[in-house]
């Protein structure tokens, strides 16, 4: 079966235009409540229990209510979380011993787009072959017939002390004979759905906090601030004297951090710092890091030296996951923020990163920008290209011969990966080498030449 809602982290698009309406939404809602039927003691035995939580997006309420729609009417209960992060909803659905969990956020994206992302009762996110399976009831004729009578709908109700619950989880993650006392810390929560959390984590902990992006209206989040633009928390960082910084996306569920100095520090910087020094302590798993094919080769070698290893899978937080639990590992994540510590949490969560990196430079007495030097980037460019369609790489021979020459001119000191993004009408272009200038220009004319074929011109 052809996927046609669901890419690399759920069901994405523009509020109120395909796939993101409310009418898909409460088809997704009913397959989500059919799907998970019967599984550990759900509908047959008892009502389900669905978690749904989400981000501070005006279009939240327009989708919280249609999937609770859509849920209800197939006989499962709803537990409202309102605003939380991503991670928060796999903690509440696990720990409830809910049969599943939804998501409603468009992550890093503007306000104007949303997304939908489910969570099995385990807390781990779906597998391909599962979200498969909801694609095809939801578009499917079955639901109709599974409908149960009025006495068996199920209701809506909402989970008043979601927060707090999240936020002592939270605080266990942190070493119990340790504080932040003395500890100032910039944090910028992007207007998102971490807007109560992490103050207040960091808070209970003894730090002293300054808070940015804590004011959601609806249409602020990321915008200007959080993960993807961090100018403000390195600013506020120089400006305050603060030992950090942290910026989260809109979801909360990967975070980039910055030095005293006010400098970036991004997920492979936190891999290799974390890493290196699960590596002395014996915790790491196999001595191995799980990362994507687009982490820096920076920290393969950082790692190499401490005698850890670099596994890659494929772009996708879950995909990390996936590759972890198959192979019993219990670190990783993307340069892009997305920190997993499986001993922790079932998927990235940027206030257990930070309070890991906070841990470090408590226990070693060192700031940060020393801690981060344990790995050295190779000069890395990213180029990204808007596509008018996402034809297959191997098709398009202008585009297979431009990579084969800078692959040839890069040799063993660089490498070249080109793909389509998973949530977006986006091509990358991420070359590595010794000369940025010089792999800057080549990416830029693969991008070109990407432009130009899935355009037809």
């Amino acid at each position: 079966m052809e996927r046609k809602l669901f890419g690399t982290d759920g069901v994405r698009g523009v509020a109120n235009e395909e796939p993101m309406t409310p009418e898909t939404a409460m088809r997704l809602g009913m397959a989500i409540a059919a799907r998970f039927r019967g599984q550990g003691g759900a509908l047959g035995s008892r009502h389900g229990r669905i978690v749904i939580g989400k981000d501070t997006r005006l279009s939240g309420y327009l989708f919280e209510t249609a999937l609770s729609s859509g849920i209800v009417s197939m006989g499962a209960d709803v537990l409202l979380c309102g605003p939380l992060p991503t991670p928060g909803i796999a903690f509440i659905t696990s720990s409830m011993r809910a049969d599943a969990g939804v998501v409603i956020s468009a992550s890093h994206n503007p306000y104007q787009d949303n997304g939908i992302k489910i969570f099995a009762r385990d807390g781990f996110k779906l597998p391909d072959q599962v979200e498969m399976e909801i694609e095809a009831l939801a578009f499917g004729d079955t639901l109709a017939r599974m409908r149960p009578g009025p006495a068996d709908i199920g209701k809506a109700t909402r989970i008043q002390d979601a927060v707090g619950r999240y936020v002592v989880f939270l605080k266990n993650t942190f070493p119990k004979e340790r504080t932040l006392d003395g500890i100032k810390v910039v944090v910028d929560c992007a207007s998102g759905a971490a807007y109560k959390v992490a103050p207040a984590v960091l808070a209970e902990l003894g730090a002293q906090v300054i808070s940015l992006g804590v004011t959601p209206d609806g249409k602020n989040i990321n915008d200007r601030c959080g993960a993807l633009h961090p100018e403000k928390m390195c600013e506020a960082v120089r400006n305050s004297g603060a030992h950090m910084g942290m910026a989260l996306d809109g979801d909360g569920d990967r975070v980039i951090i910055c030095d005293e100095r006010g400098m970036v520090v991004d997920g492979d910087a936190v891999m290799a710092l974390c890493g290196s020094r699960m590596l002395a302590k014996g915790t790491l798993r196999q001595n191995t890091v799980v990362a994507t094919v687009m982490s820096n080769i920076g920290l393969e070698r950082a790692l190499a030296a401490r005698g850890g290893k670099l596994l890659r899978a494929q772009v996708g937080d879950r995909y990390v996951v996936e590759e972890m639990r198959r192979g019993g590992y219990n670190f990783g994540g993307e340069q892009s923020g997305h920190l997993i510590f499986l001993d922790h949490m079932t998927t990235g969560d940027g206030v257990v990163a930070a309070l890991a990196v906070l841990a470090a430079m408590l226990e070693e007495s060192r700031p940060v920008s020393e801690l981060a030097s344990c790995m050295v980037r190779a000069p890395q460019v990213l180029v990204s290209v808007k596509v008018a369609e996402k034809r297959p790489i191997e098709s398009l021979p202008g585009v297979l011969g431009l990579i084969s020459k800078v692959e040839a001119e890069l040799g063993a000191e660089g490498r070249i990966l080109v793909r389509y993004s998973g949530t977006e009408s986006k091509a990358r272009v991420m070359i590595e080498g010794p000369d940025e200038g010089r792999i800057r220009a080549w990416a830029e004319e693969v991008g070109s030449a990407l432009v130009r074929a899935t355009s037809g011109v």
